[in-house]
This record gives structure tokens, C-alpha cells and sequence, in this order.
């Protein structure tokens, strides 16, 4: 069942934003504010371009706003954010990354991360649980600090990081390393006997990027996924489609972040269909 539109704006209405660079393509805005319609919250997330070197002064900015709730941060900002959170969840303080951030009762800022979860539920429900899997990983940013420690969690059988910034891979080595000893390597290209290869770098954004990977030299059955949202259809995808490469794409990683937003951000419970939105629709996250 569609989920009903927003509700009308107006100066009871709590705020949330999305930042990020660039932020054209960020699909929150259309996935979080018919759930917060859905559950009676007066509450809109609308998207904040934020330059990266304007992004401290901008995100003060934003703390100072006092209805303002809660951010959810895209590329390139999830390792720089962690540095505007009080405190974080046990996760995106051993990634050193996070993608949402809430104002306690206290005025404090907590973040986590749910992109790793995001993206092994979306793995999951089409199909992919990661258990037992080789993996090769495109990307050892904030998005893939966090999608390499979720596919650990889950008992992947190794995971190889492939990154040109050699400092980025140092440092998601040395975060990961020790917690799963031996099932963390590096490489220039995905292995041969990879199970499943990953997108996690921004390349695909815009047509003219090159490919993250040649995904040419995979063994029939691997696994090619992106988490790009926009396109759809990224030329990762449609490369590895060409080859006859099973493909998963980039919205499920968000989508099965939402049941999570809800509770991070304190959110109701929705309604019945037919129930009554209820009277009092200011958000629940704190206030």
C-alpha cells in the first residue's frame, strides 16, 4: 500500500537534512518524509548541498537551528561527521564513520551508521545472505568501512579492499583487522575466485566516470553490486548484465535502512490504514 503524502508544513514542523556532496541524487528526501507522514510525525528532511570545505561551518549552522532533530549524511561527509557527534554507537565509533546523527533531550549529538546493516538486509532479502562468501571490495570510505565490517559480522569467508587512496585502506585494515584476524586483505582488483564484488565508491554518479572495477575478468555467477541509487542502473550494472553477471542494486541498501532510521530517530509505530492519524503530530524524536 502507498504511503500517503507529507503533511502540510507548518511552524510546528520539526526539521531534519540530508548533507552531502553532491546532493542531487540523495533519494532520503522521497523515502523518509512519507514515513513521517505515514506515522503522524510533523517532521520534513529535506537536502543540504554541503561544499566539503564549507562543511563545518555549515553543520554549526545547522546545530544552532533548534528545530532541528536530526541529519543524515551522504558522500563524501560520513568520516568527517564523526567529528560533529558527542558521542557515537559502539559501531560508528569502531568505523570512524557515520550516516545519522539526533539531538538528545540534552542538546548533545549522537550518530551511528547503518549503512553495513542497510546493505547486508538488502543483500539478504533479494536472495545473497553473506555467510560463506569471498568478497572484493571497491571503496574504503565511510560507506565502505561500514558495508566491510556489516559483511564480516555476517560471516563473510574473506573480504579483499581495493582503494587508490592507500591511506583509506591503511586505515580501514587497521579498524577492521584485528576483529576478524587473517579475513581482511588488500589488492589492485577483485580476485578471481570472488563470490560477490562491490561497489562502494562514488563512480557511477555521473556518466562519465570510470568503472570502480573491470568486472570483465569475474567467473560466471559473481555477484556485481553497486550502491549508487542514481541511476538505477549504473555502468557497473549494465556492464556485468552485458556479461551475464548477476546484478543488485543501490536503492535496497537505503530501504532497509528505514525500519532502522525509525528507531534511531524514535519515530512511531504506523498506523492502521484506516486508523486516525493521531491529534498531536509533533515528532516524537525528543520533544
Amino acid at each position: 500500500m502507498p504511503l500517503p503524502p507529507h503533511l502540510p508544513v507548518s511552524g510546528r514542523t520539526r526539521l531534519f537534512a540530508v548533507l552531502g556532496d553532491p546532493i542531487a541524487q540523495a533519494k532520503a528526501p522521497a523515502l523518509l518524509n512519507p514515513l513521517f507522514a505515514a506515522s503522524g510525525v510533523d517532521a520534513v528532511l529535506v537536502p543540504v548541498h554541503a561544499p566539503a570545505d564549507r562543511l563545518d561551518e555549515i553543520v554549526r549552522g545547522l546545530k544552532a537551528v533548534a528545530n532541528l532533530d536530526g541529519l543524515l549524511i551522504t558522500v563524501p561527509h560520513k568520516l568527517a561527521m564523526c567529528g560533529h557527534a558527542d558521542e557515537l554507537s559502539d559501531a560508528a565509533a569502531l568505523l570512524g564513520s557515520t550516516n545519522a546523527l539526533r539531538r538528545e533531550p540534552d542538546g548533545r549529538w549522537y550518530g551511528d551508521n547503518f549503512d553495513g546493516a542497510g546493505f547486508v538486509r538488502g543483500l539478504t532479502a533479494a536472495g545473497h545472505p553473506p555467510a560463506g562468501l569471498r568478497v572484493a571490495l571497491a571503496g574504503a570510505g565511510g560507506a565502505g568501512l561500514a558495508i566491510a565490517a556489516a559483511l564480516l559480522t555476517e560471516g563473510a569467508a574473506a573480504l579483499t579492499v581495493t582503494d587508490p587512496d592507500r591511506t583509506r585502506v591503511d586505515a580501514l585494515l587497521h579498524r577492521l583487522g584485528p576483529h576478524w584476524p587473517g579475513r581482511v586483505t588488500t589488492a589492485p582488483r577483485p580476485p578471481a575466485d570472488t563470490d560477490l564484488a562491490v561497489n562502494a565508491t562514488p563512480l557511477g554518479l555521473t556518466p562519465t566516470d570510470p568503472l570502480p572495477f573491470d568486472p570483465t575478468p569475474l567467473a560466471p555467477g559473481t555477484l556485481v553490486a553497486d550502491i549508487i541509487m542514481t541511476p538505477a542502473e549504473t555502468p557497473l550494472l549494465r556492464t556485468a548484465t552485458t556479461l551475464g553477471l548477476p546484478t543488485h542494486p543501490g536503492l535496497p541498501m537505503l530501504t532497509e535502512q528505514l525500519p532502522l532510521y525509525r528507531t534511531f530517530f524514535r519515530l512511531p509505530a504506523c498506523p492502521p490504514p484506516n486508523s486516525r492519524a493521531p491529534a498531536d503530530r509533533r515528532a516524537h524524536s525528543h520533544r
